[in-house]
């Protein structure tokens, strides 16, 4: 090893049973950085109360580098240019995952279908997709997402069930969308709850000024309320629209 090599000294919680996931990344951007790492071991509770003690410390692990603590994972993830997200900060990174991932889904499946994955049917494939997933994120606790929702949807605001049901309607208008059936139910159901939700999204976000954060991932979230929520509603009455306009048999089966 050479001499001029450059070492840390890592402190972190290894128990028979819990390892500290945050040591192990410090562990890993250490020596990501050509750090030689010393990484010492907290095996029992009370050695890491004594160590915190010590260091007047409130969490591990910790790290030392040329005899000055660093800091946390956080902490070290700063120390080597990286940016770390303040607690409840906003973000668009939720929306971007899910889209991207849905129009992935979408070009596959037109693929496995038709043997193209540039075909009308991906593009509906991804809006009705996209419905599905937004509903499951949704459901996933439909207290916080009510709750949420009831900060803008204007339905839902005079009439409370309306942001219990929501999800379920997305979901129901998505699979039936992305099946191209009963489009005589789908369309009109994802005509009027897009409808409803542009026109809440628009009012709050555009004339009331309102900084709130949307519902559209979960009540969960931190995708701020705007430009995204506008948009996945401007997609469902989009998608709603074709399938009432589109000529009779188009998109169905494999013949695109």
């Amino acid at each position: 090893m050479s001499e001029n090599a450059k070492r840390a000294t890592l402190v972190r919680m290894v128990m028979p049973d819990h390892v500290c996931p945050y040591g192990l990344k410090s562990k890993w951007q250490l020596e990501r950085h050509g750090y030689v790492v010393d990484d010492r071991w907290l095996t029992t509770r009370e050695a890491t109360d004594a160590f915190k003690a010590e260091h007047g410390v409130r969490t591990t692990p910790q790290t030392f580098i040329d005899g000055t603590r660093i800091g946390g994972n956080d902490d070290l993830t700063r120390f080597f240019g990286g940016t770390v997200a303040a607690p409840g900060a906003t973000s668009y990174t939720p929306v971007i995952a899910l889209f991207g991932m849905t129009a992935a889904l979408a070009l596959a499946a037109s693929f496995a279908v038709t043997g193209s994955p540039f075909t009308v049917r991906a593009a509906e494939w991804f809006v009705s997709f996209s419905m599905c997933v937004l509903a499951m994120l949704k459901l996933q606790d439909l207290e916080k997402f009510s709750s949420m929702f009831l900060n803008y949807d204007l339905l839902a605001k005079r009439w409370i069930p309306y942001a219990y049901a929501y999800p379920f309607l997305e979901g129901l208008a998505g699979v039936l969308m992305a099946a191209g059936a009963l489009t005589w139910f789908a369309a009109p159901l994802g005509l009027a709850i897009g409808g409803i939700g542009a026109v809440s999204v628009f009012k709050a976000v555009y004339v009331d000024r309102r900084t709130l954060k949307c519902a559209c991932v979960g009540g969960s979230s931190n995708v701020p309320l705007g430009f995204v929520s506008l948009t996945e509603n401007l997609f469902m009455i989009g998608m709603a629209v074709w399938m009432l306009a589109r000529p009779a048999g188009m998109g169905q089966g494999l013949g695109m």
